[in-house]
């Protein structure tokens, strides 16, 4: 399937295509999600969007550094090293690191704006100092740069029918969605890491600081405190997602399955939060290979259907077997 997606974007240079396939397999290992969405997508716009995710996925494990063998002045050279291949690639087309050869090729090809890749850099080295946002503002000035800008970015690769910048709140908002969903689902592990992402305004309204957080993260303990404030996140959440919404429509109507797709799963993460009644400090939600696999196959009538719209039923059927895979 690799070879077919790089062959439909007429990504023909062997470095280049390798450095695509690496991006892929980031993301095949880091966003099982996300991936399984991705292959509603046409086959031509699977590698730019890979490359995209694959680039962000690449700067997250530098902050992350799971296995803690970097000090944060590494990570931060690491950063700083990262964003200046990326500058120097998006303007001479002459780096070597195979991520960034990708996403900037990407950027090219879809003349995507440079200065959200630096904004997202900036908020993944606020990762390396900052441990907890006071207001719901001030996590979403940290959200503009690590989730709202993928949203933007995508918008080029994956087409509108209306003017980009009426789509462009909406795609925002969606990746505000998903990130925020990702920070109620990994509570307990980013406290691990010492960062709290809840705001610090949402959670003192229930009564609730780190310390309380922290020992139940430890004793395994619940408090009615926590889940009070928990719920109040879910309800918060599901509201940027009711603004993200409309924005699906306004999208090539051959990409909206995919995005629906994703909107559905990460929808569901949060399901599975309430499902297990808010305990997120002691152990990962995740929506059910069950489910995943039936909102796929969901996904993939839609995609069927769109292309059958698009070029009319006798070359829709010839051509839905192969891009399908």
């Amino acid at each position: 399937m690799t070879r077919r997606e790089l062959d439909a974007a007429a990504i023909t240079d062997p470095a280049l295509r390798a450095a695509y396939t690496e991006c892929r397999r980031l993301n095949a290992r880091h966003g099982r999600t996300y991936f399984l969405a991705t292959r509603l997508l046409p086959l031509e716009r699977r590698s730019a969007v890979h490359a995209l995710y694959g680039f962000a996925r690449w700067a997250d494990d530098i902050v992350d550094d799971l296995d803690r063998r970097l000090t944060p002045g590494e990570r931060d050279r690491l950063l700083k090293r990262l964003e200046g291949d990326l500058a120097h690639e998006l303007r001479t087309g002459g780096g070597h690191e195979p991520v960034v050869r990708a996403v900037a090729d990407t950027a090219h090809r879809y003349d995507i704006d440079h200065t959200l890749f630096a904004d997202f850099l900036a908020s993944m080295r606020a990762d390396l100092t900052v441990t907890d946002y006071p207001t719901y503002a001030d996590l979403r000035e940290y959200m503009h740069g690590s989730a709202a800008v993928i949203g933007l970015q995508m918008l080029p690769v994956l087409g509108t029918v209306v003017p980009r910048d009426q789509a462009a709140p909406h795609a925002a908002a969606l990746g505000e969605a998903f990130q925020l969903t990702n920070f109620l689902r990994d509570v307990g592990e980013d406290l691990d890491r010492g960062r709290v992402y809840l705001p610090g305004d949402l959670l003192a309204a229930h009564g609730v600081d780190r310390p309380l957080l922290e020992w139940s993260r430890r004793t395994g303990r619940k408090d009615p405190r926590i889940r009070a404030a928990l719920v109040a996140a879910e309800a918060m959440i599901r509201a940027v997602y009711r603004t993200a919404e409309p924005g699906i429509a306004m999208l090539d109507p051959r990409v909206r399955p995919c995005i629906r797709t994703a909107f559905t799963l990460y929808g569901g993460i949060l399901d599975a939060v309430a499902a297990q009644d808010y305990a997120v400090l002691h152990r990962r939600a995740a929506v059910s290979r069950l489910r995943r696999a039936g909102t796929a196959t969901a996904g993939a009538v839609h995609v069927l259907r769109a292309r059958r719209r698009a070029r009319g039923p006798r070359e829709a059927a010839t051509a839905d077997k192969a891009s399908l895979g």
